[in-house]
Formats: structure tokens, C-alpha cells, sequence
């Protein structure tokens, strides 16, 4: 190889080893959300709504037309979930959350985190005076944004344990997917059940492809794009067409892909090439943390606050009131509550890797609702609402008032845990 050449390598080789650090995808995350909280307040604004509220896609197709804001929520977030369903499957079989004591517990805590909230809403509205249509919004504080919550960990929490990262990823996979439930059964009108069966004949398919040629998939590097990839579009359209909240799509996904490629075999996340979830995580992990997620971010977080005008108007709703409450206050309350309760009282146990407080900062992380919040915020109000926004609002303050404190908290145990590790006592190790 000639020395330009394996330059060029090395250097693309770095490029791609940046882009698969978690605090890369979070650094990108908070500069896209900034950048578009700023653009949506300013006088730029008018640009800014435009291009989101563009229609992009072929319109004779049902489903496949929608604005850039929608395909960024829905569509291309289906492969962050997609990535988050491999990184999961992967715990479950052969990682932190293999043992049922330990896995039974984020879920629990989800549980906890959409209940609490919810009953939080409810009592400050009704204490105001319980107007019926601002009750409706009741499942808006329930949700865990994943991709923003897990980013401001990894900004904040480089040399936390691992087992903080995939407590805070199973909690909000299972928080968004009983948020997803609450909308279909609550919110969605009809489920369309013919798309539902469709949609599991593919995911069968992907399962059995995944599974019977995992090995010719592996050292293939174009076989994904070419026939898993068309797979898995389908399943998204048939998923979204069913009245389900799309993204549910790549979490199954996910989860149709094998771990290991023989028994016993022992995965770590240094070493991606032993199966084929974790070679489909290395492999797509920059392209989700370099543009699915800052893209994702800048079209989602272009909240229009109103000035301070807009903040007093939200101050004085209930319905904004309750929101903030419930992700700062309820959030917290209802996932360590949960977890705590699961400890104490059965035979579930917290991993030994991080502490209670570590939890506790944690919890508040969890707070951060942002995009199924604000989905749902337009479920229950109808956009152009003076309810729906000041929803808005007090998703938008709730969600960064719950990622400060969470980093508050987190910031000064991960100086504790890099301490630990620079002494060679890794943390990681301690259960």
C-alpha cells in the first residue's frame, strides 16, 4: 500500500471511529437543536417552518408523502431505533441484561415513569378548575425522547458505566414503546390489521434471511443495502400504514437480528465482527450519529416559544404547568420510585456498576420528552390550539430543565468514575 493510500485510509478509518462515539452523536445533537431553536425564534423563522413543513415524496403512494419534518421523525429515526433494537438485543442475550433480575427492572421503572406523570398532569389540571380538553392531554408527560436523552448521557457521561447507558436505553425504549400503545389505543382511531399482518410475514422473512445466511451478510458489506435494507422500507411502510407509530418498525427490526454466531460465544462491544447485530451497529452507527440524529434534532427541536410573552401565556396554562411538572418532577419520582420498590421488595436488583444517586441523575435525564411528547401534544389539541402551544412550550422548558438537572447530577460522577478508571479500577467490573 502506498503511503497516500493508507493515509487516505487511516484518516477515513478515524473519520468513521469518530462518528461512532456516542458524545459525537450528542455534541451534533445539541448543536442541530440550538441551531434550530434559534432559527425557529428569530427572524429567519419563515425559512425555517417552510423547509420543515415542505411535502417531500411521491404522492400517488399513500404513506410516502409528508413533510421533512415528519420523514426526519418518523422516517429516519426508524434507523436510530433500528440501531437501538441491535444494541438491546445484543444486552439481552449476552450483556448486561441477561440476567432476568437486572432486565426486569428498567422495565418496571418505564412503568413507573409513564404512571407518575400522568397522574402529576392530571392532578394540576384538575386542581385548576379540570377543563375537560385540557385533560386530554395527559399522556404528553409520559414519554422519553431516547435519542436526545441517551445523547446528553454521553455528552456529560464519557466514563460512566455502561450499565448506565443500557439501564437508560431499555428504560426508554419500553417508555416510548407503552408511549406508542397509549397512542394507538388511545389517540389512533382504527388499526388497520391486514398492514399489521403484512408487516409481520416481512419481519418473519428478515428474521429467517438474518439468521440462515448471517455469515454471507457479515462479509457481504453491500448485501445489507441491496436486499435487507428494501426489507426493512416495506416493514416501515406497512407499519406506519397500520396506524402504529412508525419507528416501532426498527425496533423490531432490531430485534430480528441474531447476536452470536455460534453458542457459547462471548460479545464485546470492542470486538463487532462476532454476529451479526453488532456488525450492522459498527457498521451503520456513524451514519446514524453524523446525520440521522443532528437531522433529526434541527427538525424537531424548532419549537416557536413566542418570546417571553409566549413563556408568561404558557406560565399561566395548566396544561403547560403539568407537562413541566411531569417531566422534571414525575419522571423521577416514578422511575426510581419503581426501581427502588423492584429492589427492596423482590428478588429484581439494580446493577452494582453505579450507585442510587447515579440513578437518581439518571431519572431526571429521562425527563427530557421532546419529539413523542410533542407528537402526542398534537394528538390531543390539534396544531394551531392556544392548548397545543403552549404544550409546546412546556415540553420544550420541561424537557431542558430535566437534561440540566440530569447533568448536573451526572457531571460530577463522571468525574468520579474517570478518576477510576485513569487508577485502573474499572467500574464496569464492579458487579
Amino acid at each position: 500500500m502506498s503511503t497516500d493510500t493508507q493515509t487516505s485510509s487511516e484518516s477515513g478509518g478515524s473519520v468513521m471511529d469518530f462518528l461512532r462515539k456516542d458524545t459525537t452523536g450528542g455534541l451534533f445533537l445539541l448543536i442541530a437543536m440550538v441551531l434550530a431553536l434559534v432559527l425557529a425564534n428569530s427572524p429567519w423563522s419563515d425559512f425555517y417552518f417552510g423547509l420543515r413543513d415542505a411535502e417531500v415524496g411521491p404522492g400517488e403512494v399513500a404513506g410516502l408523502q409528508h413533510t421533512v419534518g415528519h420523514w426526519a421523525a418518523d422516517g429516519l429515526l426508524a434507523v436510530f431505533f433500528f440501531l437501538t433494537g441491535l444494541e438491546l438485543k445484543a444486552e439481552f442475550v449476552d450483556g448486561e441484561l441477561h440476567n432476568i433480575r437486572k432486565a426486569i427492572l428498567p422495565v418496571v421503572a418505564a412503568a413507573g415513569g409513564v404512571l407518575v406523570p400522568a397522574l402529576i398532569f392530571l392532578g394540576v389540571n384538575l386542581a385548576s378548575g379540570g377543563e375537560p380538553t385540557a385533560l386530554h392531554g395527559w399522556a404528553i408527560p409520559t414519554a422519553t425522547d431516547i435519542a436526545f436523552a441517551v445523547s446528553v448521557l454521553a455528552v456529560v457521561g464519557s466514563s460512566l458505566p455502561v450499565a448506565m447507558r443500557t439501564f437508560l436505553l431499555t428504560l426508554a425504549v419500553v417508555d416510548d414503546l407503552i408511549a406508542i400503545a397509549i397512542i394507538a389505543f388511545v389517540y389512533t382511531e382504527s388499526v388497520k390489521f391486514p398492514f399489521l399482518i403484512g408487516a409481520a410475514v416481512l419481519l418473519a422473512l428478515f428474521w429467517f434471511l438474518t439468521h440462515k445466511y448471517m455469515t454471507w451478510f457479515m462479509d457481504k458489506h453491500w448485501a445489507a443495502w441491496v436486499i435487507l435494507l428494501p426489507i426493512g422500507l416495506v416493514t416501515w411502510w406497512l407499519v406506519y400504514e397500520s396506524g402504529i407509530h412508525a419507528t416501532i418498525a426498527g425496533v423490531l427490526l432490531g430485534f430480528m437480528v441474531p447476536v452470536l454466531k455460534e453458542k457459547p460465544r462471548i460479545i464485546r462491544e470492542e470486538d463487532p465482527r462476532l454476529g451479526l447485530a453488532p456488525t450492522l451497529e459498527h457498521r451503520f452507527r456513524p451514519l446514524s450519529n453524523g446525520v440521522i440524529i443532528p437531522v433529526f434534532a434541527f427538525f424537531s427541536a424548532g419549537v416557536a416559544v413566542g418570546g417571553l410573552s409566549g413563556i408568561k401565556d404558557a406560565a399561566m396554562d395548566p396544561v403547560a404547568l403539568g407537562i413541566v411538572a411531569g417531566l422534571v418532577l414525575g419522571k423521577p419520582l416514578g422511575i426510581f420510585g419503581a426501581a427502588w420498590l423492584m429492589d427492596r421488595f423482590t428478588s429484581a436488583e439494580k446493577d452494582k456498576d453505579y450507585t442510587w444517586l447515579d440513578m437518581l441523575g439518571m431519572t431526571f435525564v429521562a425527563g427530557i420528552g421532546f419529539t413523542v411528547s410533542l407528537l402526542v401534544a398534537e394528538l390531543s389539541f390539534g396544531e394551531g390550539s392556544p392548548h397545543s402551544d403552549h404544550a409546546k412550550v412546556g415540553i420544550l422548558c420541561g424537557s431542558l430543565l430535566a437534561a440540566a438537572i440530569g447533568a448536573a447530577f451526572m457531571a460530577p460522577r463522571n468525574a468520579k468514575y474517570k478518576a477510576m478508571r485513569a487508577a485502573g479500577n474499572d467500574p464496569d467490573t464492579l458487579d
